[in-house]
């Protein structure tokens, strides 16, 4: 366990839990917790052993955007705290999106402003029946950060991403799932019981895979379709290659579960 103050950090083997803990603040995002929650990504980042990460939240809200009371606080020197925080917290987030490790988020409450935008980044996102999700910058005077402007029209096209920006409209976890911005709804008491489980399923898998899955499906957006498909050509010789994917085919060959390192 790493010692933070408004996350929760751990790792278990090839697994790691990033926790938003901030309850009372219904975890919104301060200086301090954007500037931990970067930090806790470069652990992730530069374990190579990871291959799993899970991020979560206590109490009630998973994350309820950034702390306004904290912007208030800076006075004619908002403009500069806010870019500090929007830095850090972009930073993680570029780092959960393009590491070698999976990131399942778990949202199990409110997800408004920056916490919708965190939710999006995740390779797989689950959703409490109970969670809601709102973009609500406009209402304070603010437009998205958090990388929402990139991952929301890539995810419901940009007629519905312009909806959701300019209007604050509050999707519920069942409407956020049938957009394609969720991957699943659980029910709120199994929420955390099934993201470990999908941890565990990923962490038994080859991380090069899941690496190169998820630089693949980033890269897509920018290439045309050939520079897109040497690409893959490159990676998948690059995983045959490797003592995983020599493992993988050896298994799928004997007919037997595959020991991945």
């Amino acid at each position: 366990m790493t010692d933070f103050k408004h996350i929760k950090f751990e790792k278990q083997g090839a697994i790691a839990k990033i926790e938003l803990n901030r309850p009372d603040a219904a975890n919104g995002l301060d200086t301090l917790m954007s500037s931990e929650l970067h930090q806790a990504a470069r652990l992730c980042d530069n374990d190579p052993a990871l291959k799993a990460v899970v991020l979560s939240a206590s109490g009630r809200f998973f994350c309820a955007g950034g702390d306004i009371k904290e912007m208030l606080s800076h006075g004619d020197t908002v403009g500069e705290a806010i870019k500090s925080l929007a830095d850090d917290l972009h930073g993680a987030i570029s780092i959960l999106a393009r590491m070698q490790a999976a990131l399942i988020v778990a949202v199990n409450g409110v997800a408004a402003g920056a916490g919708f935008s965190i939710a999006l980044v995740g390779d797989i996102v689950l959703a409490a029946e109970s969670a809601s999700f709102t973009m609500a910058y406009t209402r304070a005077g603010l437009c998205p950060d958090g990388s929402s402007s990139y991952f929301l029209p890539r995810l419901v096209g940009l007629r519905r991403a312009q909806e959701l920006m300019l209007t604050n409209r509050t999707l519920s976890a069942a409407e956020a799932c049938a957009l394609g911005l969720v991957t699943r709804v659980v029910s709120d008491a199994e929420l955390q019981a099934q993201a470990n489980r999908v941890a565990g399923e990923l962490a038994a898998g080859a991380r090069l895979s899941t690496a190169y899955v998820k630089k693949l499906l980033l890269a897509s957006a920018g290439n045309d379709l050939e520079t897109q498909m040497e690409l893959e050509g490159q990676l998948v010789a690059q995983c045959a290659a490797s003592p995983d994917g020599r493992e993988g085919i050896q298994a799928f060959v004997e007919k037997r579960k595959p020991n991945f390192n």
